[in-house]
């Protein structure tokens, strides 16, 4: 059985900034982009039989980047919806709501394109994704190219876990893990790797 390969798109620069980029599609700075090539190598020694990518465009660029080809766009994978706290910053959030915390206390509605979602849409959305790529692990490693939050959401449900346990899956841009089993068990084989 192969392994889901979490890869988390290079550098932007909201990312850079500490800002909450769901649906607000950004491109890659010159190190995301440099983030993005480093991955190639890393992918090249594995078996990668399936890609998926987020519809945004930091996505996409980061696939293209690291040398996947026939990457299947999937529009579950985009990042969570913040809505009204697109763009801020954790700490922007906390001087209007003190101790806010994004796993625990959700995101508040915004305008029409980010009307925000919770932690639990997040994860049916990989749940989908994750009933989608299962079969295609049995011939091989799948790329799955997406977003910080997302990722982490999508590593809990793998392990069984409820969504909110993402909180504990830290994932810095341009960096790779693996999700796989043990046993017969689902298990983080690697995570948060710079490469």
């Amino acid at each position: 059985m192969g392994e889901i390969i979490v890869l988390r798109h290079g550098e932007t620069e909201w990312s850079r900034a500490r800002r909450h980029t769901g649906r607000t599609d950004l491109p890659l700075t010159a190190r995301g982009e440099e983030q993005a090539r480093a991955l190639g190598p890393y992918l090249a020694r594995r078996r990668v039989v399936h890609a998926v990518c987020s519809p945004a465009l930091r996505a996409r660029r980061t696939a293209e980047l690291a040398g996947l080809s026939a990457v299947e766009i999937d529009p579950d994978l985009w990042e969570w919806d913040y809505g009204g706290y697109e763009g801020l910053t954790s700490a922007q959030i906390r001087k209007r709501r003190p101790g806010w915390y994004l796993w625990a206390d959700g995101v508040i509605p915004g305008d029409a394109e980010h009307p925000g979602e919770s932690v639990e849409q997040v994860g049916e959305r990989c749940d989908a994704v994750l009933g989608r790529i299962r079969p295609h692990l049995e011939q091989g490693d799948v790329a799955v190219v997406a977003h910080g939050h997302l990722l982490r959401v999508l590593t809990a449900r793998w392990l069984g876990l409820p969504p909110a346990s993402g909180r504990l899956f830290a994932l810095h841009t341009g960096t790779a893990g693996t999700l796989g089993t043990e046993h017969g068990r689902p298990v983080i084989t690697s995570w948060n790797t710079p490469v």
